[in-house]
């Protein structure tokens, strides 16, 4: 037990430091660390719903369309390439759609749904991290990197799960999504969105591209789809009989487990980002 703390904790602080370096390092640490979360995320996603024996997609496939397409943003975003960077990436999708015609598997559909699956809710959410990373200023005819947006949506979701543990483990009583995720309480989830919001105030602070109301609006929006994507996530480890997702992170799990809430977010946050004309 304490040895399984011990080593918890120290692949807990390797995770964030390695994460919030190479944010704050520079554009390209950023882009070819998410790259890299990308693959190592659609080809674990692959293993998981290979093993249960219902569908059988290729993982090098996914995982190599996974990390294209985070690259691929990312070079529109900076303005380094138009949207014909894209085309490759249709032509992949293409490919694992015609390639079943060919391959007689017994469940050709389940690997149309499964395969799609993994770059719409596995790899996307990672690629689109470079829209709140990199901003066009019309008026300087240039792209800026802002580092910042991107790692408040992590620390937003690493203090609220933080919250809600603490919380939920001390007067948590009523069950937030028995069914799915027993552990999880209301006391516990609004206990996390105000750790959550209270350091969305300091981020306005110290970061005034947006006002105080919008950091907590970005707080708020971030822990209510940040608690639907840990709950997906649950669903899906429950349907298929597991308990982690893998095991690349010794003490945490797998790659989903650990950004399960982020592939809510993430597009979440664009979403009320866009809403503002922030992006």
């Amino acid at each position: 037990m304490q040895s399984n703390l011990v080593k918890r904790t120290i692949t807990g602080v390797l995770f964030i430091i390695v994460l919030v370096g190479c944010i704050l390092y520079s554009p390209l640490s950023f882009g070819l660390l998410f790259t890299l979360i990308a693959a190592l995320s659609v080809h674990e996603f692959g293993h998981l719903v290979n093993a249960s024996g219902e569908v059988r997609i290729n993982r090098t496939i996914t995982s190599l369309g996974g990390a294209y397409l985070c690259l691929a943003l990312m070079g529109f975003c900076t303005q380094a390439t138009d949207a014909r960077v894209f085309l490759p990436y249709l032509a992949l999708l293409l490919y694992m759609m015609i390639t079943e015609l060919y391959l007689k598997h017994k469940n050709p559909l389940g690997n149309w749904a499964f395969s799609m699956m993994s770059q719409l809710y596995v790899a996307l959410p990672f690629a689109l991290l470079n829209v709140l990373a990199f901003h066009n200023d019309p008026a300087a005819s240039s792209v800026s990197y802002n580092p910042i947006l991107p790692l408040s949506i992590f620390v937003f979701i690493w203090l609220s799960d933080t919250g809600a543990y603490c919380v939920g483990s001390l007067i948590g009583k009523h069950r937030l999504f028995e069914r799915i995720s027993p552990k999880k309480s209301w006391e516990g989830s609004i206990g996390g969105a105000v750790f959550s919001i209270a350091s969305s105030f300091i981020f306005a602070h110290y970061y005034d591209f947006m006002s105080v109301g919008q950091w907590a609006g970005l707080a708020v929006v971030v822990v209510i789809f940040g608690t639907w994507g840990d709950l997906t996530e649950s669903l899906m480890k429950r349907q298929l009989g597991i308990k982690d997702s893998g095991n690349i992170l010794p003490g945490h799990g797998g790659m989903l487990d650990r950004f399960d809430s982020a592939l809510m977010a993430i597009p979440a946050a664009v979403c009320y980002l866009f809403a503002l004309t922030l992006l």
